[in-house]
């Protein structure tokens, strides 16, 4: 029961942060030429949820935190497609994590672009628009370098909460 209720509480903590790093992120201003781009600071937490305690436990957090933020500071679009691009990235780096070489920044990277191409193609769905396509280039680009960052500070603080923890 108490391992249970730990979980419980640490669960909280997590959907928690990610609902706070959500709502930084709506007051960086971030112009990369992109509408609606963002560095992606709650997946720090999707990250840490997935080494941590699962793919459930992460999906939950993950869901927890684009309905909640998309209620309060989005809109339908900004919901349907931050779960497209959610969902998308937490099964592919489920199952790079899954590849024994594969590092918690490296599986952040393929987390990072996936994330956007997952955007993309719900983005081309629902404004059928295919020349959306072309903007792939650049959210590979974008997806490398924020997913390295959220990649970096991932490990750093589940080395930290490890320690913490133990």
């Amino acid at each position: 029961m108490v391992f249970h209720n730990k979980k419980t509480v640490y669960l909280g903590i997590l959907a928690s942060f990610a609902i706070i790093c959500g709502y930084i992120e709506t007051l960086i201003p971030f112009f990369f030429g992109i509408p609606g781009m963002k560095l992606g600071l709650a997946n720090i937490v999707t990250v840490i949820a997935l080494y941590q305690l699962g793919i459930r436990e992460a999906a939950s957090i993950s869901l927890v935190r684009i309905l909640i933020v998309g209620m309060l500071f989005g809109n339908p679009y900004s919901i349907t497609y931050s779960l497209a691009g959610g969902v998308f990235s937490l099964l592919i780096m489920f199952l790079f994590k899954q590849i024994r070489f594969c590092t918690v920044i490296g599986v952040s990277i393929i987390g990072g672009i996936l994330h956007n191409i997952g955007q993309i193609l719900v983005a081309v769905l629902i404004v059928d628009e295919f020349n959306l396509i072309y903007y792939v280039p650049i959210l590979v680009i974008s997806g490398s370098v924020t997913g390295l960052l959220i990649g970096i500070l991932a490990k750093a603080l589940i080395l930290r909460i490890e320690r913490i923890i133990a």
